[in-house]
């Protein structure tokens, strides 16, 4: 059965827990990266197997990944979903990924909500770490039995169904330093678009605070450091510190 991992992933943290279930399945398998603004779109037949993958944005899958996911269609199609979430909650996310791809001629018929480093102050670092890949590659088997027995159906996610703006991101908006070489990366690479041409200006209605931006800055100029932000992710980290364990779903 050919495997094609989908997934938006800013942070890349998303692409790692999405890839250690796929190539648990298969080692050859097809990777299709939404994070970037383009054109998708595909279509999957029922000897194949799809893995969405997506983070928590406002307790529903972000605005952006749910327009690009909406670009691919499957006919009956299995498919398993991959929520990541920084520690907190997976809310409504799995629930309005599953109602989206079902609508697209798939079926969820497994799930996994997983602990990946939170974009915002010190939460959840370094996940998800070996423990959590492990885990991720054992639930990939239990998944690959269940299919293998043909005895498939949607998975009754928890969660109730949201708008799709809800998925829109935090409040937070980069800032950029003198030491900006404007080398292009940060407006290149942003997944929605919202930063200008100059590399400074930020859309405020399209930026999702996903700070890609400042990770893949090679110089370090881009930075979220305003005494609100510092405030709030002293305050969140606290919130969030006791560490939460990855559900699986099937």
């Amino acid at each position: 059965m050919k495997v094609t991992a989908i997934y938006f992933s800013a942070t890349e943290t998303t692409k790692k827990n999405v890839l250690s279930i796929a190539k648990a399945l298969d080692e050859t398998i097809n990777e299709i990266d939404v994070t970037l603004p383009k054109q998708y779109g595909g279509q999957f037949g029922r000897g194949e197997l799809v893995i969405f993958g997506a983070p928590v944005y406002g307790g529903t899958l972000p605005e952006a990944a749910y327009d690009r996911f909406a670009a691919f269609k499957g006919d009956n199609t299995p498919c398993i979903l991959v929520s990541t979430y920084g520690n907190r909650h997976y809310d409504n996310a799995l629930f309005n990924m599953a109602e989206l791809v079902k609508q697209n001629g798939f079926i969820p018929f497994a799930g996994a909500a997983v602990i990946g480093q939170h974009t915002f102050g010190k939460i959840a670092v370094g996940r998800p770490d070996n423990n959590d890949l492990t885990l991720n590659a054992r639930f990939a088997a239990k998944a690959a039995e269940k299919l293998s027995s043909g005895d498939i159906a949607p998975y009754s996610f928890p969660g109730e169904a949201v708008e799709k703006s809800k998925g829109r991101g935090g409040r937070f908006r980069p800032q950029t330093t003198d030491a900006c070489i404007d080398c292009g990366l940060c407006t290149a690479q942003c997944p929605t678009g919202a930063i200008a041409s100059d590399n400074r200006t930020i859309d405020d209605n399209k930026c999702i605070s996903c700070f890609r931006c400042i990770r893949v800055c090679p110089v370090g100029a881009k930075v979220m450091d305003t005494p609100e932000y510092n405030e709030f992710a002293v305050s969140f980290s606290q919130k969030l510190a006791e560490p939460r364990q990855n559900e699986y779903f099937l």
